[in-house]
């Protein structure tokens, strides 16, 4: 999940844990944890992975503190599906150079930048899953059942 002010992207993935695809922007505020929880369900999520904003340094940015908050409380509303927070940096820089060479005009990346920018966090948690064989990023609780493969909230 990409987890902004505004609004949260979300994505998900295969069953098999391989490829990361965009499911719904959800609107940030009153009932934002409920939509999340109906998506979980809907989608039999086994783990969340929240975006963690960090500057190219490596260190936490501002909105760090925010994004671990909100990730304490969806994992909360989500037990006992794990919730863990990974590096999300450039990943909407990512997105919006996706969306760009797609043919998406800036003007109109705006609906689907969330979406896309879940996706790529998602896709580098995934990819580094499958490339050391550890769990990606870190978790707020142990991961039940000690399996990763789940969703996104940005």
């Amino acid at each position: 999940m990409d987890v902004g002010s505004v609004r949260i992207g979300v994505a998900r993935s295969d069953p098999s844990g391989l490829l990361a695809t965009p499911v719904e922007t959800v609107r940030r505020g009153k009932g934002d944890l409920d939509r999340l929880a109906a998506l979980a369900a809907e989608h039999e999520i086994i783990e969340v992975v929240v975006g963690l904003p960090t500057s190219l340094s490596g260190r936490e940015s501002h909105a760090a503190s925010a994004a671990r908050d909100f990730a304490a409380r969806l994992a909360a509303r989500l037990a006992p599906v794990g919730v863990r927070l990974y590096d999300e940096r450039l990943t909407t820089v990512t997105a919006a150079q996706g969306l760009r060479s797609s043919g998406v005009r800036a003007r109109n990346q705006r609906d689907v930048i969330d979406q896309a920018a879940a996706v790529v966090l998602l896709q580098a948690a995934l990819d580094a899953e499958r490339g050391t064989g550890r769990p990606p990023g870190h978790p707020l609780d142990p991961p039940p059942g000690g399996e990763t493969r789940g969703g996104t909230v940005r």
